[in-house]
C-alpha cells in the first residue's frame, strides 16, 4: 500500500492501472482531469496514460476514481478503515463528492470536496 505522510497526515494518491487507462482518448480533457478539484491529474503525452502530477498535494477525495469510466484508477484505504464496522461511503453530487466515514470506534466524519465536473 502506498501511503505518504505529509504535514502530519497521510496521503493516498490514486494508482493508475495502465492496462485499463486510455487517457480518455479523443477527449480534450480526461474524466479524471475534469474531476480533480486540485487540478492534479494529467495525461502523459508520452504514453497517453493518466497520472497524478503532484502526489504530495493530493486531497484523497477520490473524485478521479469515481469519474473514471474504465475503472483504471484506485486509491488504497489505510488499514484503520479496514476493520469490521468501519465504513467509507462516497456520494457523488453534480459538482462534488461527499465521503461519509465511520471509524472502528463508531466516530463519524463527513468530508465534501468540490470537483470540476459540470
Amino acid at each position: 500500500m502506498l501511503l505518504r505522510k505529509t504535514n502530519q497526515r497521510f496521503t493516498m494518491p490514486p494508482k493508475v492501472d495502465t492496462r485499463k487507462c486510455t487517457g480518455c482518448a479523443g477527449s480534450a480533457e480526461s474524466c479524471c482531469e475534469r474531476a480533480c478539484p486540485g487540478d492534479l491529474m494529467a495525461v502523459s503525452p508520452e504514453n497517453g496514460k493518466a497520472y497524478c502530477r503532484a502526489t504530495n498535494e493530493c486531497w484523497d477525495c477520490m473524485s478521479c476514481v469515481k469519474a473514471c469510466p474504465y475503472g483504471a484508477l484506485e486509491t488504497r484505504i489505510p488499514y484503520q478503515l479496514g476493520y469490521y464496522k468501519a465504513t467509507l461511503r462516497p456520494i457523488m453530487g453534480k459538482d462534488s463528492i461527499t465521503w461519509k466515514c465511520r471509524d472502528i470506534h463508531g466516530r463519524e466524519s463527513v468530508y465534501k470536496y468540490v470537483n470540476r465536473l459540470r
